[in-house]
């Protein structure tokens, strides 16, 4: 069951990343979840690192440190992209 709740945490967290990014993504629904758990990953260490703020549960916080690892994430990617 924890599973799902990653999935649909990482859903929502990854969806709200693309939307405040106005350039456009590729990867549709799988890519959203991937971003959005992975940016979870990364946004909980530096808010850990960085603010002593992780990714605690399903709650406020949480979705704010998983939608900035994203955004770090999606940042990162497309500086790279443009090399």
């Amino acid at each position: 069951m924890n599973f799902i709740i990653y999935v649909i945490f990482g859903l929502i967290a990854g969806s709200i990343a693309n939307m405040i990014d106005p350039r456009p993504s590729r990867g549709g629904i799988l890519g959203s979840i991937v971003l959005g758990i992975a940016g979870a990953v990364v946004g909980g260490w530096l808010g850990s690192t960085i603010f002593g703020v992780g990714v605690s549960g399903f709650n406020l916080s949480s979705f704010i440190v998983a939608v900035a690892g994203s955004l770090v994430l999606l940042a990162i990617g497309r500086m790279l992209t443009r090399a």
